[in-house]
């Protein structure tokens, strides 16, 4: 690939994801057949893109960063004790509607673990660091949920709710990726064909993370047409929940005092949510619950338009914001 291909690119990223964004959707909305066509490619496209993301992020980064308990605690704090509260709040707009409601509380409650870290690295966001919280992230989502769906949507919730889908989701969109990315962490030292495989998934970050927001899109924006009229009664919500989410993500990151990039890091963290690894188990749900999916659905939609936006908002506002005493964990040399 040549190299000022990939340098136009990289420079006009936040252009060409609005882009993919709108032709999925014209896509969707023109050919909504293509839908079921459309959608076995998102999972592929995913752990392509992970599997980029992890390349570029050396194995002895993460290992630092997994010793960077300020941080930690910073991201672990913001999702599971202040989204919480958000999400509860923001949930009683659609509490008459049990579909609605449900739906809300499975994407809201559930933080990011695959795409966040590439926009985190989009923006100048600490990367490695998030990439070490990944797997905590992940197991106290899968242990918590059921305990904040009972408390905020009664206690038949659990009747209806499975959590194989998000362990599924974890082996592929994480364990595989992770997994691939470390052989050729391993091989490139010595083999000339390790160097090749990271030098061009590095340079397809770009137009791999463009074909994943169009394929999501593409898939699933016909999907709303039926129900378009319920289903946006949520879009309000997610668009303040991103508001609020990312303000308070920059309040826990100033209380902790981390650095500028820990702290565009908690920001994505905080307003990023795992709608891909949610929506497998929001299609497992019940007829009666059918609208669940499409909630799913839109707050994927809401989100990669929000994301976009924040890949060029963060950075300015984390360098207004973030205290000028704060300083990096000593022990991984940020």
């Amino acid at each position: 690939m040549p190299r000022r291909v990939v340098d136009w690119w990289d420079a006009h990223q936040v252009p060409l994801l609005l882009a993919a964004i709108a032709l999925g959707a014209a896509v969707g909305m023109a050919r909504p057949q293509l839908g079921p066509v459309l959608e076995p490619g998102i999972e592929p496209a995913l752990m392509a893109l992970l599997f980029a993301t992890f390349l570029g992020v050396p194995l002895v980064d993460v290992g630092h960063a997994l010793r960077d308990t300020r941080f930690l605690g910073s991201v672990v704090v913001a999702n599971f004790v202040v989204v919480p509260l958000v999400a509860g709040g923001l949930s009683r707009f659609v509490a008459d509607d049990p579909g609605l409601l449900l739906g809300v509380l499975l994407v809201l409650l559930t933080p990011c673990v695959d795409y966040v870290i590439v926009f985190t690295g989009l923006a100048g966001g600490a990367r490695d660091r998030l990439l070490a919280a990944v797997p905590l992230l992940m197991v106290l989502q899968v242990l918590l949920l059921p305990l904040y769906l009972v408390v905020l949507a009664g206690p038949g919730v659990l009747s209806v709710v499975e959590v194989a889908p998000f362990v599924e989701a974890f082996l592929l969109l994480i364990v595989v990726p992770l997994t691939a990315a470390a052989l050729v962490h391993a091989l490139s030292p010595r083999h000339r064909a390790g160097r090749l495989v990271e030098d061009t998934m590095a340079a397809a970050m770009v137009p791999l993370l463009m074909a994943t927001l169009a394929l999501v899109v593409g898939s699933q924006v016909a999907r709303l047409g039926a129900q378009a009229a319920e289903v946006a009664r949520v879009v309000p919500i997610y668009v303040a929940f991103v508001v609020i989410a990312a303000a308070l993500g920059m309040a826990v990151s100033r209380a902790a005092r981390l650095d500028v990039p820990s702290t565009r890091a908690v920001v994505f963290s905080t307003a990023t949510r795992n709608s891909l690894v949610v929506l497998p188990l929001a299609l497992a749900l019940p007829a009666s619950l059918a609208v669940v999916p499409l909630v799913v659905v839109t707050q994927t939609l809401v989100e990669l338009v929000a994301m976009v936006v924040l890949v060029r908002l963060v950075p300015a506002l984390t360098r207004e914001t973030t205290s000028p005493t704060a300083t990096a964990p000593a022990d991984d040399g940020a």
